[in-house]
């Protein structure tokens, strides 16, 4: 499955959150990560994601697709991610 994570958590957990999805999907831009992964992956992540964040507080969203054919991505401006790590 391809999933698009996206997160808004407190400043003090942004780095932990951050630094935990480099370990499974590619950074895109601030706050947002995408990537083509397995449901035990998308299990393992979300686990890790609620250990880091305040459910309370923090908000971190996951859009699943069937696969990155299933999308059609269009980026308007500069591309600060590279699109070889992506596809």
């Amino acid at each position: 499955m391809y999933v698009i994570i996206a997160y808004d958590v407190n400043v003090e957990r942004v780095n932990r959150v951050k630094k935990f999805l480099r370990q499974h999907l590619n950074w895109i831009q601030n706050s947002l990560f995408e990537g083509e992964i397995t449901p035990a992956d998308l299990e393992e992540i979300k686990m890790g994601l609620k250990k880091i964040i305040d459910e309370d507080e923090d908000m971190i969203v996951i859009y699943r697709l069937r696969s990155a054919d299933a999308m059609k991505r269009e980026v308007i401006g500069v591309e600060k991610s590279s699109m070889e790590e992506v596809i």
